[in-house]
């Protein structure tokens, strides 16, 4: 098989370097690609928003299937657009992408479809939102702009000054563009969080392994809120028992709801759960693989991702056995000094090779250019090392070892991932 990998950052390289180890694969191709991806895919300069471009390539290199993984072209309709013209694609259309899309949507389908999830309102002016907030008094408190916003999009106000504040400049100041238009503003759950992703064909789901983020900037969870700095695999907070309850009173739900909205949801569907004292609650929907997760959970995946992909697709996720390895993996991520703020470009980067010279490790690149046997900085998260080990300890030693032997100026790296998950499994 010929393969399109739609993206080019850390998840797409884990993507491509499952899908380079299937014997179905026989040519990997991404676009837009980055300086890693390219050592396993032949790299084209098309943006992953560019639905015309990307159809036109997938035509014009006779693919078999194309992995759209990114949210962008989900919720813009590029699966649509490459099924139209009888290409397979794995990932949601745009009807069923609207479960990221749209968080008012996600809460309203959850709310009529009795899915456990934080209290809620939405606004679309914001005198009315600040009548709101004044009125419930209650903090911290979560402003979410409805729409995509690169994952910068969510404020956890401690006060009713920074409240009002982020309420004002989504609405009125137009901070996330369109996205900001509409707000909802949630209840303030607390708990241990957990990201499950799971395969789904839209008539079963299947659960990957679970995982964990570390979303703040600096250590012990400080600084701003990124697209995340680091994931461990599996998440020890989430035991058998609350893997049953999600599957019961939150998986399935979804997708039978999605069905029964007209919307059937078919690729990668990603639950950001709570563990609350009253049962897990979504705290948000993905319609797509996250990134750094992936980076933890496909090394785990102990099968064929190019079968698996298939098969949602046809819609025959039954037919596939899916197992996992029992392993840990860690991944860190290596930033530009001034993330997620502004920081420079083109820095050159040097002390690795794909397997960041440390046994049970590898790099998966997010933001980095190739150039003349060279790799240089190119984006805010730049790489993501990664390593799997026995146990987590050993996972987070690897991880580490390899970090260390990498450089570039101004890298920015969190020294503490995984230790909440190391504190918890030492309560067990």
């Amino acid at each position: 098989m010929k393969i399109l990998v739609v993206g080019g950052g850390g998840r797409e390289h884990a993507i491509i370097m499952k899908l380079a180890e299937s014997p179905k694969v026989d040519k990997l191709y991404c676009a837009p690609g980055n300086g890693g991806i390219s050592r396993y895919a032949e790299c084209f300069d098309v943006k992953a928003t560019d639905i015309e471009g990307q159809v036109a390539l997938a035509q014009r290199l006779a693919v078999d299937m194309v992995v759209v993984a990114p949210d962008d072209p989900l919720v813009l309709g590029l699966v649509d657009a490459l099924n139209a013209k009888g290409i397979k694609a794995f990932g949601p259309d745009s009807k069923a992408a609207v479960i990221e899309g749209s968080k008012a949507f996600s809460k309203e389908l959850m709310k009529k479809y009795g899915i456990p999830t934080a209290a809620y309102e939405t606004f679309t002016d914001s005198e009315s939102a600040v009548a709101y907030l004044k009125g419930q008094n209650t903090y911290p408190a979560v402003i979410k702009a409805d729409g995509l916003a690169l994952g910068k999009g969510v404020i956890i106000a401690q006060n009713e000054e920074e409240a009002v504040t982020a309420v004002r400049e989504m609405i009125d100041g137009g901070k996330f563009g369109k996205s900001g238009a509409k707000v909802v503003i949630e209840e303030f759950l607390t708990g241990p969080e957990v990201s499950v992703l799971s395969f789904t064909d839209g008539n079963i789901v299947v659960p990957m392994i679970s995982s964990m983020d570390h979303k703040r900037a600096l250590d012990n969870d400080e600084g701003l809120n990124t697209g995340g700095m680091g994931t461990v695999a599996p998440n020890p907070c989430y035991t058998k028992a609350l893997a049953d309850e999600c599957m019961e009173k939150i998986f399935l739900p979804t997708i039978n709801a999605m069905k029964a909205e007209g919307r059937t949801f078919k690729g990668c569907l990603y639950f950001g759960l709570m563990m609350t004292p009253k049962g897990p609650k979504v705290i948000e929907y993905n319609c797509r693989f996250g990134d750094p997760e992936t980076q933890v959970v496909l090394p785990l995946l102990d099968g064929d991702l190019c079968e698996i992909f298939e098969a949602v697709a046809d819609g025959r996720l039954a037919d596939v056995e899916i197992k996992w390895k029992n392993e840990s993996c860690a991944c860190v991520v290596m930033a530009s000094g001034g993330y997620p703020l502004s920081y420079p470009k083109g820095i050159e980067m040097s002390g690795f090779d794909d397997k960041g010279q440390v046994e049970g490790a590898f790099v998966h690149h997010a933001g980095t250019k190739y150039e003349n046997g060279k790799f240089f900085t190119s984006g805010g998260r730049v790489i993501g090392v990664t390593a799997t080990g026995a146990a987590l300890p050993e996972a987070l030693d690897r991880a580490y070892a390899a970090v260390k032997k990498i450089s570039f100026e101004g890298a920015h790296y969190r020294t503490d991932i995984g230790k909440r998950a190391l504190a918890a499994l030492e309560q067990k």
